[in-house]
């Protein structure tokens, strides 16, 4: 019998389809082995020996494997054909042999680029084996991200909060963000007027611009100074303002338009490359509005289906095979003409390429359609997008021609430019930025009328238009994904992951899909500007990419190397106990920003603004919705002022006879019965969302502080229905079950009537008591009650009963198995009886290192 091993069941279901009696599939569920949560887990006097432990919950996935197994006469490791499925392999090995060491002769390693059954097939004709150097390369990476995080993380804690992180990449990106947020904080704008012209000529109206006056340009934005919002130095143009801009569009009103020129050329555009991981996310994020992470979690169901090629790939190559699939399919949806005229190979440029050997693009030789493979939702739209954009290689130039028109009005030239498709070739599969390309045909026109030189026009119409230079746009995650690979920053398997650490450790917000840097990514960035500049320098971060690269390649040591980067003489280890002593935690908590009087700091509740007057010491808290650029002089000085003068007094309570404040904080506006006394927390209540704080008064504000207010008695078992607003929004509950209301609700005038309307519901929002589950596991062996997955504020967790168990960290909810999530939930109640019984955290983890 035959063993292959995979990462997940969803991959290990696809082969199984294909391989037939002989083979058995299991699948790891991921990692199995990693360095410990907790603790450095490296041994750096001993040349940065690794201390390996078993992942929490992957013990009964290694029972399992160590049983097929033994049994086995050969062992395939199938896992993915990168540096983390490599690594998967090579600990599933030391996993499964740490006691039975003849067991290694087995193991052999196999690697396909699509879960196709000849692709499949054929990988099992040549067996392998693990590629030692890139497991090296892979440990080292591990190892350089732990000696990052767990030595310089602990300095943050101390200078600046505790709870802050500093990673080797994600130090980066988070200087990448930062910077953009300084140069919009820099930003002047420059503002001009500019004349449009729309004109008429047999037949149809087109619209001008004003280009030139007596011969000289008129200013653009690019003539204009970021940094002064002035035009810049040596610039030899005219800039209109509004009342010059009028009088000449007043003195031309009557003047004659003549055609002084006409400019035809015709140009041609070639088809982009097939998707690369970095090129796919971005596209996703403008077609689809997908993140990073999103777009890899559903590429990686489309994979493990047999649908797409791997997905983590820096190469553009594509596969002969594929090259003749889709010329094939080219010629049959859309005809010979729109075939290229010989096939189109590209050509990989980046040296640092080393993932896979083949872009991401349909799985097999048939290139069947979504619709064909039954595809729905966003895996359709995923597919679809990689579908068209492989079609396109093949696909012949699109031709386009060109017409440039010049007009004179006395002494002002006007200019339009028009753009017509005289054949669409690939644009007709694939227009980049748009998710229809047909509809996308018509944007990609101007059309102008006929014309020739000498024609008068006639002058329907003449406007004046006033335009303002932008600031810098922040980053997509598109345009961060873009801007680390254009830097040599990450590889294919971390761009996602890098964005979702920046997010999730509260070092960027998103808004509108654009990421905005926090106050404490500035004061983190900061510090490490000023003594660890390296750590967020992108030239150096890209060199440390590269030398992973040689170490996979089998040219670099990786021990010497890490010995070189932590232990040399400018080394991490010899730079922090050189400049601990020298940051001062006030400084270094303190966030510099130009043009501001008062100072922002970073303090344990979270960012405040801090101002000396007078020798008094004046704070106040920042709300979480500022972002650092947008921060003006006058709105601090407005919340020191607020925070000074205390808050409104918008009466008294008649029963207690209290004072009720209106107050802002940093979770927004909210209302207050009394004050602190005694240690004592003084009754508050926030304002609904859409509340205004001008428009509370004294009884709306006493409505508020009385909830969670009885609407009445429940029919049925008399307790009282309530009306309350939580951290969560306004809801209603009868003895422990709770409704959210809905955006049309208000909460100060819900009814009991509606109250009882939304209990008889049943529950569909809310968290974890009425989540919809993601996923049902099985049924649990004791009771037979059902056991799920279910989406929580931290992450995903399985749930029985009242047992909730998060899953390990980088664990995909479709890989949990009924063994992993029981062995879950078992250590949930041990640690939970543990607890209970006053002892200390329980649960033992299980060391092994790399021998």
């Amino acid at each position: 019998m035959n063993l292959v091993i995979v990462e997940s069941p969803a991959k290990a279901r696809t082969l199984e389809s294909y391989l037939g009696a002989g083979f058995s599939v299991q699948a790891s569920v991921g990692h199995v082995r990693d360095l410990p949560r907790s603790g450095l887990g490296v041994d750096v006097e001993k040349g940065f020996e690794p201390e390996y432990v078993t992942i929490e919950g992957k013990e009964p996935v290694l029972r399992k494997l160590r049983a097929a197994a033994a049994k086995a006469d050969s062992i395939l490791l199938a896992t993915d054909p990168d540096r983390e499925g490599e690594a998967i392999a090579y600990h599933i090995v030391e996993a499964l042999t740490a006691r039975k060491r003849s067991l290694r002769e087995r193991f052999h390693r196999i690697t396909f680029n699509e879960i196709t059954k000849s692709a499949v097939l054929e990988a099992l004709k040549e067996p392998g084996e693990i590629d030692l150097p890139r497991i090296e390369a892979q440990q080292a990476r591990r190892i350089l991200d732990r000696l990052v995080g767990y030595r310089v993380s602990p300095l943050l804690w101390k200078k600046i909060k505790p709870g802050l992180s500093a990673g080797r990449v994600q130090s980066v990106a988070v200087r990448l963000l930062v910077e953009r947020e300084r140069e919009r904080r820099a930003f002047r704008s420059g503002a001009w007027w500019r004349l449009r012209a729309h004109l008429a000529a047999n037949g149809g109206i087109f619209t001008a611009e004003l280009a030139a006056l007596d011969g000289v340009s008129i200013a653009t934005g690019r003539d204009f100074d970021e940094r002064t919002g002035a035009l810049k130095s040596g610039r030899k143009v005219v800039l209109l303002d509004r009342e010059r801009a009028e009088a000449l569009r007043a003195r031309l009103a009557d003047a004659t338009f003549t055609v002084v020129s006409l400019r035809e050329k015709r140009s041609k555009r070639s088809p982009y490359p097939p998707f690369t991981t970095a090129t796919l996310q971005q596209e996703a994020n403008r077609k689809l509005n997908l993140g990073a992470r999103e777009t890899m979690r559903i590429a990686q169901a489309l994979y493990e289906a047999g649908r797409i090629t791997y997905m983590r790939t820096d190469s553009v190559t594509l596969s002969e095979a594929a090259i003749t699939a889709i010329r094939s399919r080219v010629a049959a949806r859309y005809g010979e003409e729109y075939l290229s005229p010989s096939p189109r190979r590209y050509r990989t440029k980046s040296r640092s390429a080393q993932e896979a050997h083949e872009a991401i693009r349909p799985a097999g030789t048939d290139m069947r359609t979504a619709d064909e493979l039954g595809l729905t939702g966003r895996q359709k739209a995923l597919y679809e997008l990689i579908w068209r954009r492989a079609v396109a290689t093949q696909m012949a130039d699109a031709r386009l021609r060109h017409l440039n028109v010049q007009v004179d009005a006395e002494e002002a030239r006007f200019r339009a430019a028009g753009k017509v498709i005289e054949f669409p070739g690939f644009f007709r599969a694939y227009v980049e930025g748009s998710d229809d390309p047909d509809a996308a045909l018509e944007n990609q026109e101007t059309v102008l009328p006929d014309m020739r030189e000498g024609q008068t026009l006639e002058n329907r119409k003449l406007e004046s238009r006033k335009h303002e230079t932008k600031p810098p746009p922040r980053f997509t995650d598109a345009a961060l994904v873009k801007e680390l690979e254009a830097d040599g920053i990450g590889r294919p398997s971390t761009y996602a992951a890098i964005i979702s650490t920046v997010v999730d450790r509260g070092y960027a917000v998103r808004q509108n899909k654009q990421l905005v840097p926090t106050f404490i990514a500035f004061a983190v960035t900061g510090l490490l500007e000023d003594h660890f500049p390296n750590l967020v320098d992108t030239g150096f971060t890209s060199e440390m990419e590269e030398a992973l690269d040689e170490i996979a390649r089998g040219n670099v040591d990786w021990r010497a190397y890490l010995g070189e980067f932590y232990s040399g003489g400018d080394g991490l280890e010899a730079r922090l106990v050189e400049r601990e002593a020298a940051i001062d935690p006030r400084e270094a908590s303190t966030v510099r920003l130009q043009d501001l009087t008062p100072r922002v700091r970073i303090g344990k509740f979270g960012p405040f603004l801090e101002l000396e007057r007078n020798g008094d010491r004046l704070t106040a808290s920042l709300p979480d919705d500022v972002a650092p650029a947008d921060l003006s002089e006058e709105q601090a000085i407005d919340l020191l002022r607020k925070r000074a003068e205390g808050p409104d007094r918008l009466g008294e309570d008649p029963d207690s006879g209290e004072t009720i404040y209106l107050m802002e904080g940093r979770f927004g506006p909210y209302v207050q019965r009394g004050e602190r006394a005694d240690g004592q927390k003084p009754k508050r209540a926030s304002l609904p969302k859409n509340m205004r704080p001008e428009d509370v008064s004294l009884a709306t504000a006493l409505k508020l502080l009385a909830m969670p207010a009885p609407l009445g008695a429940h029919p049925e078992s008399g307790d009282p229905v309530k009306v309350g607003i939580g951290r969560y929004g306004p809801y209603v509950v009868h003895q422990s079950d709770y409704r959210s209301l809905t955006e049309n609700d208000d909460p100060l005038d819900v009814t009991f009537e509606r109250a009882m309307e939304l209990l008889s519901a049943p529950k569909t929002r809310g968290r974890r008591a009425n989540a919809t589950p993601l996923r049902e596991v099985g049924a649990h062996p004791d009771d037979g009650e059902s056991i799920a997955i279910y989406k929580g504020r931290y992450g995903p967790y399985v749930k029985h009963g009242k047992t909730n168990a998060s899953l390990p960290k980088g664990t995909e909810p479709d890989e949990v198995t009924l063994d992993v999530a029981l062995d879950l939930l078992r250590k949930r109640k041990e640690r939970d009886a543990t607890r209970k019984a006053g002892g200390r955290r329980g649960g033992s983890r299980k060391k092994s290192s790399r021998k």
